[in-house]
């Protein structure tokens, strides 16, 4: 029987030769998707770059956290 070993999940992403961490990625993914779904739902871009914001600030020190946690 043949083991298969579990794929890990990359903490890095090489972008123009320079490493980013992935909960950086994340949070730039997350602000922006949450912007455009709350610009479209509510028609105020001020409310949904401010949640946006809040958001995106908040899995980036979540990830930050836990990146420096597992280091």
């Amino acid at each position: 029987m043949a083991v298969v070993p579990l794929q890990t999940r990359p903490t890095a992403v090489d972008i123009a030769g320079s490493a980013w961490p992935m909960y950086k990625l994340e949070a730039l993914a997350l602000g922006l998707l949450i912007c455009l779904v709350l610009a479209l739902i509510t028609g105020s871009l001020q409310v949904a770059v401010l949640v946006a914001a809040g958001v995106g600030t908040g899995r980036w020190v979540i990830g930050r956290v836990g990146a420096r946690g597992t280091a």
